[in-house]
């Protein structure tokens, strides 16, 4: 039970910090420099699998990166090509981006939110490359840095050292 407790709060702890550090760098690129939003709302759920959960296969960074962009990418397509009322938009933007990502093999569950905020938002295919293209490798540069060379955790899974 203590050991349980110790390793909760070491975790949540990891999480709380990396967490910190990560959207923190995000947060000051996209207020503090001229290059666009590096922020998603997504961003945040991201967090809690990355830092708290890494050996999840839900954090890996191929999952990350494409969850992100795929269910992205959808919720523009969805708003540009589909005419339909904006609430027919969102369901069935988000229930194809889950199906896509899948059927891909790269789910990431924060990324089924994004087609929600991308309609919600009219964005366009500006918003794959700032914040999601951009962000999401930013994310993944600091996972393996901090998982996989400061506490020295096996992240990414299978990663050949």
């Amino acid at each position: 039970m203590i050991n349980s407790i110790k390793e909760n709060f070491k975790r949540a702890l990891h999480a709380f910090i990396f967490s910190i550090i990560t959207i923190g760098t995000l947060s000051f690129l996209s207020f503090e420099t001229p290059y666009g939003l590096f922020l998603a709302g997504s961003f945040g759920s991201s967090m809690v699998l990355l830092f708290g959960y890494p050996e999840s296969p839900f954090a890996q960074p191929k999952n990350v990166f494409f969850g992100h962009f795929i269910t992205s990418l959808v919720g523009v397509l969805i708003f540009q090509f589909v005419p339909l009322d904006q609430f027919l938009q969102i369901a069935f933007a988000v229930a194809l981006g889950i199906f896509v990502m899948i059927i891909l093999d790269v789910t990431h569950p924060p990324a089924g939110g994004n087609p929600i905020v991308i309609i919600l938002a009219a964005d366009s295919y500006d918003f794959l490359l700032n914040p999601i293209i951009l962000g999401s490798l930013i994310i993944i540069i600091y996972a393996i840095i901090l998982n996989r060379f400061i506490l020295k955790k096996n992240y990414p899974i299978n990663w050949k050292s």
